[in-house]
């Protein structure tokens, strides 16, 4: 249901019809009265309704949307403020860390998501499920496989930092500069070297004997750092 709501809200993205189950009509009326003249919303049992998902749809709800075209990652850069943070995301290929990321963003205000050649689809459908509607709201655009994602960042003034369990900083000792490209990678991996060596490399205190967090969780601790500290 929010899903559903951030969709339909959403100026970035189009809902194009609504299927739900008759029991859940009553509940959905203040977001069907938002809907456009030219939106279908389809009616059924739920039997019905778990025939045409082909598995037991418990929430009774189905939405279909059309993604907007997306902005370059240099538009989108030029578009943020003197004060921003922009998330780059390395090789993200699990939809639900996709997901948790992009809900953490859009909770803690991220003007922009930028994805490298690797990543998964952040509208794929439970990317948007585990994002709670944020992958509907954050801008993000990907970064082609041969661009310099680190020289794209400087150029447009954005301090690039590198998430690692080896950085050579502490989160907590790290003051964010007012526009910061934060760069996450996916578990196991993790960043390349290349990345690492080029930017301000940081980690997370950890317990003895523990040096991995996952990488959704990674990115709410860092976000939460960075609004903490003003920046």
């Amino acid at each position: 249901k929010v899903v559903v709501e951030k969709l339909t809200d959403s100026d970035r993205h189009r809902l194009l019809s609504l299927l739900i189950a008759s029991k859940r009509v009553d509940e959905l009326q203040p977001v069907m009265s938002r809907l456009a003249d030219d939106v279908p919303v389809y009616v059924a049992s739920q039997p019905v309704i778990d025939a045409i998902a082909g598995f037991p749809l418990h929430r009774g709800i189905l939405g279909i949307g059309r993604r907007t075209q997306t902005p370059s990652a240099a538009q989108l850069l030029a578009g943020c403020g003197q004060k921003a943070t922009v998330l780059l995301l390395s090789g993200i290929a699990n939809h639900d860390n996709m997901g948790g990321i992009f809900r953490n963003a859009a909770a803690f205000g991220v003007d922009a998501v930028l994805l490298d050649a690797d990543c998964c689809d952040p509208l794929y459908r439970k990317a948007i499920r585990v994002s709670v509607g944020g992958t509907l709201m954050v801008p993000f655009a990907q970064i082609a496989r041969h661009e310099d994602a680190i020289d794209l960042l400087e150029r447009h003034a954005f301090s690039p930092v590198a998430l690692s369990p080896a950085g050579n900083w502490l989160l907590k000792d790290w003051q964010p500069a007012s526009r910061t490209a934060v760069f996450l990678g996916a578990e196991g991996p993790g960043l390349s070297a290349d990345i690492i060596q080029r930017t301000h490399s940081i980690q997370i205190a950890m317990s003895g004997g523990f040096d991995s967090l996952n990488v959704a969780t990674t990115s709410g601790i860092v976000l939460h750092h960075i609004a903490a500290s003003g920046a």
